[in-house]
């Protein structure tokens, strides 16, 4: 009696998780299919824009020539850097040009332009401001993943509302609806009795499609289950105040904004923080402190020298196709290269990890190639989900609708 109460309660909880995951798909599913679709063209997002601008990314080897000092590169691009020199990027792969980073007065976005350089001649790439379509292409694919394009209507839908936040609002609450799709999902997979755990792990392509379609959703959403949750339990962190602030706090690694701080004043002329001065070494020795203490192969991030500053910061991440996406960071004294902090990913506490990997955990980026792998294949199946759920609906309403004849 107690086994048939307690099969009874199952059914009815079942029945219930059963009819949430049905209505939140069909509520978000238009939206969703669009979200996963350009989610899943994004994944691969810079190495797509790297392959329409080859010409800037990649050089050619000379042989038997070795790298000039960044020094002498950024002094022959003085003439053609717009603004103050923010960042450089080294690559270990010798077939990447070197990127600098110059921000001038009116530059719109926290980057600015970045310019390219042949690490072996000086010689000027191009930079970041280039027309490219391809780039055009993929930065309307962001804008359809996060805003559904609404920031491209300049007239207000909504009033007092901007479109780009009504946009955002929209593909969040979607994103929201997802996850509770996916959770309630995983529980009204698990069969019964064990023996069917089988049968619900595989794809009888044997039987006729709408057994297939069943398949194909139940089966392929349970293997890529722990990725769209990430996905899901990720996405809405750029899209509502509430959200982020909520699971910062659940990670403790929630900080209060502090308003009213000054802005930077760039000036508007092109500058070389690291020419030879009086207690500034060579950016290589700087360098080799780093690897001193970092000692892997990968790539590097500087943060460049102002005027008056003490110290300088270096990030440096490893490459490779199973290789983190977090980087470590050094910062050195400017006139002694004494190591004032070190910043290593892997000895933060976990939930500082997890809260320095938002971004990387929703696109992917997570252990490099690898992990984009998997979370492209995931994504195809996100997008297959709306699908194969709505044929999944009307398949039990026309198979009601006939009972009902009968």
């Amino acid at each position: 009696m107690t086994r048939q109460v307690k099969t009874n309660s199952w059914i009815r909880i079942r029945k219930f998780l059963n009819d949430i995951h049905l209505w939140v798909g069909l509520i978000s599913g238009l939206v969703l299919l669009v979200v996963c679709f350009t989610g899943t063209l994004y994944v691969y997002n810079t190495e797509i824009r790297e392959w329409s601008a080859s010409h800037l990314y990649r050089v050619s080897v000379p042989k038997g020539k070795e790298a000039l000092p960044i020094e002498t590169i950024l002094q022959k691009g003085n003439s053609v850097i717009q603004g103050n020199i923010t960042g450089l990027k080294i690559f270990s792969d010798a077939n990447r040009s070197l990127q600098v980073v110059a921000k001038k007065e009116g530059d719109r976005g926290r980057f600015g332009t970045t310019y390219f350089f042949n690490p072996y001649t000086g010689d000027f790439l191009g930079d970041s401001k280039e027309d490219n379509a391809v780039v055009r292409f993929m930065g309307n694919v962001f804008s359809l993943h996060r805003w559904l394009l609404l920031d491209k209507i300049e007239k207000p839908i909504i009033s007092g509302l901007e479109n780009r936040t009504l946009g955002s609002y929209i593909t969040g609450t979607a994103t929201i609806l997802f996850t509770l799709g996916v959770l309630t999902g995983i529980v009204i997979w698990i069969p019964r009795k064990a023996k069917y755990w089988r049968q619900g792990l595989k794809i009888k392509f044997s039987g006729n499609w709408k057994r297939i379609n069943h398949d194909l959703h139940n089966t392929l959403a349970l293997y890529a289950a722990v990725i769209l949750f990430l996905m899901g339990v990720t996405g809405p962190f750029w899209s509502f105040p509430w959200y982020r602030e909520a699971l910062q706090k659940s990670l403790g690694t929630y900080k209060e904004r502090q308003e009213g701080k000054p802005a930077i004043r760039l000036e508007n002329k092109s500058t070389t923080p690291l020419k030879q001065e009086s207690g500034i070494f060579p950016l290589a020795d700087y360098l080799f402190v780093v690897d001193s203490e970092l000692d892997y192969s990968g790539d590097y991030s500087i943060n460049m020298l102002q005027n008056g500053a003490s110290e300088i910061s270096i990030s440096k991440k490893r490459s490779g196709f199973f290789s983190p996406a977090a980087s470590d960071k050094i910062v050195l004294d400017l006139s002694t290269k004494a190591i004032k902090e070190l910043d290593v990913f892997i000895a933060k506490p976990f939930k500082e990890r997890v809260s320095g990997s938002i971004k990387a955990l929703h696109i992917g980026d997570v252990y490099g190639s690898f992990s984009k792998l998997l979370y492209f294949i995931s994504c195809l199946i996100a997008t297959s989900l709306p699908i194969t759920g709505t044929l999944i609906w009307i398949n039990k309403i026309k198979k009601t609708k006939k009972k009902k004849k009968k």
